[in-house]
Parts: structure tokens; sequence; C-alpha cells
């Protein structure tokens, strides 16, 4: 059986059940993977239960927004999903940066 590298943060997954979510988080002391699921949902676990939950690798999806509470619909402002797009991938690069 081949091993599966390791999960980074921003990596995009999808449970057997169909759930889709993204690594959001590591902490290496813990040995535990925070997870987001494309609802906003969050779970922790640790490595024992990733290795049993056999998820696949997906690509991340095209609506970015599943987890927030308002839709393009909703705004009268388009720039405002540009700028907070711009935003996220400021915090990602954060969130790499301190790992």
């Amino acid at each position: 059986m081949a091993v599966q590298p390791s999960p980074q943060i921003g990596d995009w997954y999808k449970s057997p059940v169909g759930d889709a979510f993204e690594i959001v988080a590591s902490d290496d002391d813990d040995d535990t993977l925070e997870l987001q699921y494309f609802d906003g949902t969050i779970e922790e676990l640790d490595r024992e239960a990733w290795e049993t939950l056999h998820p696949q690798p997906v690509e991340p999806p095209e609506d970015w927004s599943g987890s927030m509470d308002i839709s393009p619909e909703d705004t009268e402002d388009t720039e405002i999903w540009a700028e907070t797009e711009d935003w996220m991938r400021q915090i990602e690069r954060m969130d790499y940066r301190l790992t």
C-alpha cells in the first residue's frame, strides 16, 4: 500500500461520504489537523483519525464563498468580492509562513 503524502494547509480533499474540506491548520505538537468544510464547519482530527478517513485530494471549489453568509447576488458592490478574494490570499500566505 502506498503512503499518502502528508496533508498541507490549503489542500482540499473529499471524504468518502462526499463532503469537500480544506486543511486550514496543523498542530505538530498535538499531531492534529483542523479541517474546514465548504459550509464553514470546522473539525479537528488526530493523525490516526485522518488515516482512517481515507480522503481523496480534489481541486478547490470554484465558488470559494461556501462558508460565507452572503452570496454575490446579495450585494450590489462587485468590488467587495475581488477585495475579499485578495484578502483571503493574504491570510493564506500569512498562515503558510507561520507553519
